[in-house]
């Protein structure tokens, strides 16, 4: 069914129950009711003009504060139906995800996320720009992340989502792709590299992906506690399963070269701890050497126009030491998991 681009009519605008939505909004949750009712406090307040739309929000936490939630706000709501999806046997966001785009009305699914703001010309803009593109399958909109001045190593990572190509957390794809692709590969059971696998498929699959820059969400930074980083390293073990089944694309569009600073400064260390046992101080000073200048470098690289609190700095001395081991650990359980040779 081709997408019709809504009318610029007046808001309040009520179209009958039964009318099909012209687009329907998947929005993957786990026990965040408070980020998800600020999501969809943004929602309620589309400017989408006479068209009608639904929003699928996907619980695979199936939390009863979510779902009371939907059931108070849904009778609010004039022009958008919303409906609530426990999604009990699944795990992460790509589940989620695939069970609420497959029960959606509308010819056209915009996804977000529970911790988005999306702005009030959000749907408006996707979905103008999907109807005049009819050559591409999807459309990727523009993620704005609120940083400070000398952002902490966490902010700085979530705001790499404001120049990443595409990602779930603003993007509108027609159905008909989604169906030809199979959806989400729900082997990626964490909100890490899902996004990219449906990027390259819908790409060789499909056709284009466009791109919407009046459609906007801000995606604010997250608390997260000292140290994240370290547990954060676990997604290295989903970057495994993106390369076995897009090795090339995963060279040129995400990480061009194995992180060899990680497996030298690991090498000097197992160097100088072995060496050291074996009485043999020349070389274990020598790996040792080498451990220390590659953690330094690893560690001032991570700092620059970086937050400088002490509390920050001490993080980053502490988790630069950590990283190397634990991702090494977990790009080799991928490795084993996924039957690939992923350096």
């Amino acid at each position: 069914m081709p997408l019709h681009e809504p009318a610029d009519q007046a808001v309040g605008h009520v179209e009958t129950p039964d009318a099909e939505p012209l687009v329907s909004v998947v929005i993957p949750t786990y026990r965040r009711p408070d980020l998800l009712h600020r999501c969809l406090r943004a929602i309620r307040v589309q400017q989408f003009g006479a068209g009608t739309f639904e929003v699928i929000v996907a619980d695979d936490g199936c939390q009863p504060e979510v779902e009371r939630l939907v059931q108070e706000l849904n009778g609010a709501w004039p022009r958008c139906t919303l409906r609530y999806l426990p999604v009990p046997d699944t795990q992460g966001p790509a589940g989620a995800r695939n069970a609420g785009w497959r029960i959606a009305r509308a010819s056209v699914i915009a996804f977000t996320d529970d911790d988005t703001i999306p702005d009030p010309g959000w749907l408006r803009e996707g979905c103008r720009a999907l109807s005049t593109s009819p050559q591409c399958c999807a459309i990727t909109g523009r993620v704005v992340v609120p940083l400070p001045a000398r952002p902490t190593d966490h902010q700085r990572d979530t705001g790499g989502l404001a120049t990443a190509e595409f990602v779930t957390a603003n993007c509108f794809v027609r159905k008909e792709a989604l169906l030809k692709v199979g959806g989400f590969d729900e082997r990626f059971t964490r909100a890490w590299r899902e996004d990219s696998d449906l990027q390259f498929r819908l790409l060789q699959q499909v056709g284009p992906i466009g791109t919407a820059h009046g459609a906007m969400v801000v995606h604010p930074v997250r608390p997260a506690p000292w140290g994240s980083s370290i547990a954060a390293q676990s997604k290295v073990f989903f970057d495994a399963l993106l390369y076995k089944k897009h090795p090339r694309w995963y060279r040129e569009r995400i990480r061009p070269n194995p992180p060899w600073h990680y497996y030298v400064s690991v090498l000097g260390l197992l160097v100088a701890l072995v060496a050291a046992l074996a009485g043999h101080a020349a070389m274990a000073w020598s790996g040792f050497g080498v451990w220390f200048v590659l953690t330094a470098w690893f560690c001032c690289r991570r700092l620059r126009g970086a937050a400088l609190t002490p509390s920050h700095v001490a993080e980053m001395i502490a988790t630069s030491i950590l990283i190397p081991p634990l991702s090494l650990y977990w790009r080799l359980r991928g490795a084993l998991a996924f039957k690939v040779g992923f350096l």
